[in-house]
């Protein structure tokens, strides 16, 4: 796992600032780290790091200080009303702290738009060095990996990924020989976690462990060694799994982000 990059994403540790965050995730035995930049909902704790000129300043020197890298940023909606123009700024920002991958969410239901929109964003990315990634979620409007992938071929940009999730890719019911079909190009890094149980028939159910409860790889029932087998060898992993139960249980972020990585090196070892 050494020539791997494993990157701390922000949902693991959603309570910490993001210099707090760099620093757990050196302690922890992180390369790098997901920074976000845009809350992922309203209600969210959220750090202004995007307008925060002081905060951007000391996360940069935490990553200075660490040697900590940022692999990428998120997360960019792509909504009907959405004017691509505004996200400039928070690329921008995301190339100074070096980021070359960003998260990006459809919420278009006008797969036409939504397809022309993520191009546009492409092309906006592409000067900063940055490589946009449509997140497959199904509650959204990029509902499972044939349909991310569709839209990000049809818009025909280099740049354009698809970013696989685990928990995603099993409660989108995706299936590993569709993802073998996805060319490796496409497939910059992915998020890796692991989900217990059968699909909920509730996408609220679904949306809440998404957003709270994951397990940590090889502690619920993703077949996480035959994804891993798919993507392309060595494919960064950004560690995107909250566990609210544990946090609400006092366990420290430090701690919840080495058990992600142990937990994660050891479904690395058994492949």
């Amino acid at each position: 796992m050494t020539d791997r990059i494993v990157s701390l994403a922000a949902l693991t540790v959603l309570e910490l600032s993001p210099p707090e965050m760099v620093e757990i995730a050196a302690r922890a035995g992180y390369s790098h780290v997901g920074l976000r930049l845009i809350p992922a909902t309203p209600e969210e704790h959220h750090f202004p790091l995007a307008a925060d000129h002081a905060l951007q300043q000391q996360t940069l020197g935490r990553l200075r200080d660490t040697g900590v890298r940022v692999l990428d940023v998120e997360i960019l909606r792509l909504k009907p009303d959405t004017r691509i123009a505004d996200f400039e700024a928070v690329l921008a920002v995301g190339a100074e702290f070096g980021a070359s991958e960003v998260l990006v969410a459809g919420n278009d239901p006008d797969e036409a738009r939504l397809t022309e929109r993520f191009a546009e964003l492409c092309d906006l990315a592409a000067p900063f060095g940055l490589h946009p990634h449509l997140e497959f979620m199904p509650w959204t409007d990029a509902r499972d990996l044939i349909q991310a992938a569709r839209i990000v071929e049809a818009a025909g940009r280099d740049n354009g990924g698809v970013l696989v999730d685990a928990f995603h890719f099993d409660r989108s019911g995706s299936r590993l020989e569709d993802l073998a079909q996805v060319a490796p190009t496409r497939l910059r890094y992915m998020q890796l976690c692991d989900v217990a149980g059968p699909r909920p028939d509730d996408m609220t159910e679904i949306l809440r462990q998404a957003r709270n409860e994951r397990r940590f790889p090889g502690e619920g029932d993703c077949d996480l060694k035959g994804l891993l087998q798919v993507m392309p060898p060595n494919i960064p992993l950004s560690l995107e799994i909250p566990t609210r139960q544990l946090m609400e249980q006092g366990v420290s972020a430090l701690d919840r982000a080495r058990m992600a990585l142990e937990a994660s090196r050891r479904v690395l070892a058994s492949l």
